[in-house]
């Protein structure tokens, strides 16, 4: 598989990165405490995002591709102009690092979640913080809105999730079982159940609207870093720091195969629109894709010298984008081997 572009210009490892839901352009967030706007076709960086002055963990593009969400070390998130690269607005009121963000699916809402156990909802249009969701007693490292915009879900270092909806006060449920950490979240495109991965080394899938769990998936033999669900809600995959994924049928919880041949942990995940491929992103410096019907290697992307922190799938398919701590991204092409 060919490494399309390469694209270089941050000065410090490249935290996260999104693409565009048109596959036009990417976006990459750094702890050189910059953004960086890049050209999906061509690798052109279109505009550098200054103004925050700590490293950025987490970033999101809205659903109408309008404007870019930023998380920082400097307790803010700032919200930009995707097409001029312009600071709309900066969010205040975090009183500790901003770990992760998200925008609802119809671009009218931000959540955000921070180390002090706290997330906030935001505005997305003027900024205004509409409300902010306490009950975690630990960092909240992960967060999610649901596909059809009606609840939240954090994921918490005090080793449970919370399901918040618009009543009573914003919380549902706190969904406890965990024994260690849960690193990440990840919410079924029907909205109803919710997959955690946690350094207890299992996963556990729960029901959305009761909080009742249904599952928990055992096997992995370290903590499990990274989760997604298939479009089709089908089945599961995770990723853990034994250096394997594996492979989970969402209705049973039965574990379907095992993917192995990263030297290194795994520490990201992703599924193509139309579930057929699955991407990793490791350690190792290397990223795999995989049938994912029959956990077959179809090729090893290398090129990286670092650590790769992420990888994401352009939503019409034909490209992925990874982002490494040697503070490079790099676009590869799924159409050639």
């Amino acid at each position: 598989m060919i490494c399309r572009l390469l694209l270089l210009g941050h000065t410090d490892p490249v935290s996260a990165c999104a693409v565009s839901p048109d596959s036009s352009f990417i976006v990459s967030a750094s702890h050189d405490n910059t953004l960086k706007i890049w050209d999906a076709a061509t690798g052109t960086e279109r505009v550098t995002l200054t103004g925050h002055t700590g490293p950025v963990f987490d970033c999101a593009i809205s659903p109408d591709s309008s404007f870019i969400v930023s998380a920082s070390a400097d307790n803010t998130l700032k919200v930009w102009d995707a097409a001029t690269g312009k600071e709309r607005v900066t969010l205040s009121g975090h009183t500790h690092y901003v770990r992760a963000c998200a925008i609802s699916p119809d671009s009218s809402f931000i959540v955000s979640a921070s180390e002090n156990g706290t997330l906030k909802i935001w505005e997305a249009a003027t900024g205004r913080e509409r409300m902010t969701l306490t009950g975690h007693t630990a960092t909240v490292y992960a967060c999610a809105i649901s596909p059809d915009g009606r609840f939240v879900v954090s994921a918490s270092w005090d080793k449970t999730l919370k399901i918040w909806g618009p009543s009573p006060r914003w919380q549902r449920r706190t969904l406890a079982g965990h024994t260690s950490w849960v690193e990440a979240c990840a919410i079924s495109p029907d909205s109803s159940f919710v997959v955690s991965a946690s350094m207890d080394n299992t996963l556990k899938i729960w029901d959305a609207a009761t909080g009742k769990q249904r599952r928990t998936l055992t096997g992995h033999t370290i903590g499990v870093l990274a989760c997604a669900i298939s479009p089709d809600s089908s089945f599961i995959v995770s990723a853990s720091g034994d250096n394997t994924l594996k492979i989970w049928d969402a209705a049973t919880g039965r574990k379907r195969m095992t993917l192995t041949g990263h030297t290194g942990p795994l520490i990201d995940c992703a599924i193509s629109p139309d579930s057929s491929f699955i991407v990793s992103a490791s350690g190792d410096a290397t990223l795999k894709i995989w049938d994912a019907a029959t956990g077959r290697e179809r090729v090893t992307l290398s090129g990286h010298t670092g650590t790769v922190c992420v990888c994401a799938i352009s939503p019409d398919s034909s490209f992925i984008v990874s982002a490494s701590r040697d503070n490079t991204l790099r676009v590869w092409d799924t159409a050639t081997r």
